[in-house]
């Protein structure tokens, strides 16, 4: 196996390239989860992977509660199926809290607060009631918890943690709300057992190929915890060894014999094709990953991918009635300029805005 074999069967795993899909929910499903803290952008990630769909299409999805926003993995904000997220939250959530466990006693947030938060926001939400974020941290203070100094964020991602209340649908741009067990009233019942090989047949499926190593940095599990998923799984997947590391995917992963060595792609910034693993370097030349995440600030740009390999970045300034694209390719893009322009208005067709302009300029 080569980087070319690596980077073309991940475009098709993906669906970035190949067979897409009909529905939002069977995006959440295939991949498992989806980075989701920038949300326009996750709907994009959403959005390329499917046949035909809109920003609409997805947001009556979420608001259907067919796939839900919260922090299942490495204490991350997702899109998860909605029968999942519960399992999903247990396998990692006391890892995660134990990890927090320092910046919360910084944060004076100790578990009798925590207690009293999860009963303040569960008699607030219960009867399928939603609230804002601001209406949330305005029931703190209202009974003496101060939310300054982000003590906000740690005790909705806490309680997030537990199971309790998950990221309900946008409202006037504000994120919601709601309880998790009455939003996703039929949640699946899986033992750590099941959940480990559930996940790790899913992410092989739709990552691979990748080492056990990316997977446990995707899932946020030890190394330990995800060899034994991926020995549970193994009867469906196949590997392949390259420079000393073994990699895994489906036995029945969609062939890339078909592969147009000059396909285009803007993908959304956190786009599961760079952060879906712990080494990128198969789509992402070392020079240019500082590129992605000017100043290390863990803001992973959107790229622009041409045959599998991210040659830039771009930018979107939506304005009332048409959407401006920046694109700042890394080098010249000769031939594929055009489809990278063609690439900027299937953008702009999903978020529903004619594009007034297309600029190209030199990254930096």
């Amino acid at each position: 196996m080569t980087d070319t074999d690596i980077v073309r069967q991940r475009l098709f795993n993906q669906r970035i390239d190949g067979e897409k899909f009909e529905k939002p929910e069977e995006v959440a499903r295939w991949l498992g989860a989806i980075q989701a803290q920038d949300y326009l952008q996750s709907l994009w990630a959403i959005g390329l992977r499917l046949r035909s769909a809109n920003l609409a299409d997805i947001e009556r999805a979420i608001a259907d509660g067919k796939i839900v926003r919260t922090w299942p993995m490495r204490g991350t904000i997702h899109f998860v199926p909605s029968e999942d997220a519960k399992w999903m939250l247990k396998l990692s959530a006391s890892r995660m809290i134990a990890k927090d466990g320092r910046r919360l006693e910084q944060l004076g947030l100790d578990a009798e607060i925590m207690e009293s938060c999860k009963e303040l926001f569960y008699d607030a939400l219960r009867g399928n009631k939603r609230l804002s974020r601001p209406d949330m941290m305005k029931l703190l203070e209202d009974t003496g918890i101060s939310t300054k100094n982000q003590r906000s964020y740690h005790i909705l991602w806490y309680i997030s943690q537990t199971g309790l209340i998950c990221l309900g649908p946008m409202q006037d741009k504000q994120q919601t709300f709601v309880l998790l067990d009455e939003w996703v009233p039929n949640s699946r019942a899986l033992s750590r057992e099941e959940s480990l090989a559930e996940l790790a047949g899913r992410y092989f499926a739709s990552h691979g190929p990748a080492t056990v190593h990316d997977f446990a940095r995707w899932a946020g599990l030890t190394v330990t915890d995800a060899r034994s998923g991926l020995e549970t799984a193994i009867s469906g997947l196949v590997s392949a060894k390259m420079n000393g590391k073994e990699y895994w995917m489906t036995r029945d992963s969609p062939g890339y014999f078909a592969h147009d060595e000059s396909s285009v792609h803007l993908l959304p910034g956190f786009d599961e094709y760079l952060l879906g693993y712990k080494d990128r370097g198969a789509v992402l030349a070392v020079e240019h990953a500082p590129k992605i995440v000017p100043g290390k600030n863990g803001i992973f740009l959107p790229t622009i991918v041409v045959a599998g390999q991210v040659v830039g970045t771009w930018k979107r300034r939506l304005k009332k009635n048409s959407i401006d694209i920046t694109l700042s390719p890394f080098a010249q893009l000769g031939d594929s300029e055009e489809r990278v322009v063609e690439a900027a208005k299937r953008y702009s067709d999903f978020v529903g805005l004619p594009l007034s302009s297309a600029e190209i300029k030199a990254s930096n």
